[in-house]
């Protein structure tokens, strides 16, 4: 049984408390890298919500989630003799320094257009065969749409004028109402797909993130709906057995009373 001990501010503490608990505690001991995977992702979109609803304090409790995560997979690592926090620690500074010439060193970055430009070259330096290596294939497919046509357009590959993105977007839409008539699902799913790359192309192209936005939206929508089942709540009335257009005055009565 380890020690009484209050909790301090020191990082080396926290990396100790972890490695206390690997060998005292039957549940911190049994985990692999792999068996809490996925506890890292939704501690990272648990530090996203936290961001969207500008909720600092349990900004500060998720983000502390996160750094347990950073430690915990770098103690089990450390036991199987792959790596230390040290060398996460020192890889990551490596990477700052090596990948900022124009902070570090004495090249020149008038923009940011200019540092995500040298950015990219430095990565390429480093070994990558693609511009787009290194995009996790776990991300969402529209946070994953939108880092590679970031990366693209860091490079160049990118539209000069919004109006050909526009055209492309109509191209879009239009092969995509042309394929609902005549096409096999494979090729409605295509299009379909073409057409989303190419809404958050549009949206890029104007600042905008694509799963920011939808996001804000997913929450409108909730916000809304729940509005309605509140409504019909009042009115003694299940949702189930009123008419769309019921639905539809109190939708509207939404807009004003959950947005404004």
């Amino acid at each position: 049984m380890a020690e009484d001990r209050n909790p301090t501010s020191n990082f080396d503490d926290l990396v100790e408390i972890v490695g206390i608990l690997r060998k005292e505690c039957p549940w911190d001991r049994k985990q692999t890298h792999e068996s809490i995977k996925d506890n890292l992702i939704e501690e990272a979109y648990e530090a996203v919500e936290a961001i969207d609803t500008k909720d600092f304090g349990e900004l500060q409790k998720e983000l502390g989630d996160v750094l347990l995560h950073v430690v915990f997979h770098s103690r089990m690592a450390d036991e199987k003799k792959n790596f230390t926090i040290d060398d996460v620690i020192y890889s990551i500074q490596q990477k700052l320094i090596r990948r900022h010439p124009h902070v570090f060193g004495d090249e020149n970055a008038e923009d940011e257009e200019q540092v995500a430009k040298n950015w990219e070259s430095i990565k390429m330096d480093e070994g990558k065969e693609s511009v787009l290596e290194g995009i996790p294939k776990q991300l969402p497919a529209l946070i994953r749409a939108q880092r590679m046509q970031e990366k693209a357009a860091n490079v160049g590959f990118d539209w000069p004028e919004f109006s050909q993105v526009w055209e492309k977007l109509e191209e879009e839409l239009d092969e995509f109402k042309e394929v609902l008539e005549t096409g096999t699902e494979k090729e409605k799913q295509d299009e379909f797909g073409d057409l989303l790359f190419s809404l958050v192309n549009a949206g890029r192209f104007f600042n905008l993130n694509a799963e920011d936005s939808l996001r804000a939206t997913n929450r409108k929508f909730i916000h809304r709906f729940q509005y309605i089942e509140e409504q019909l709540k009042e009115e003694d009335k299940e949702i189930t057995e009123v008419t769309l257009e019921e639905m539809d005055k109190h939708w509207d009565n939404a807009k004003t009373s959950t947005d404004s």
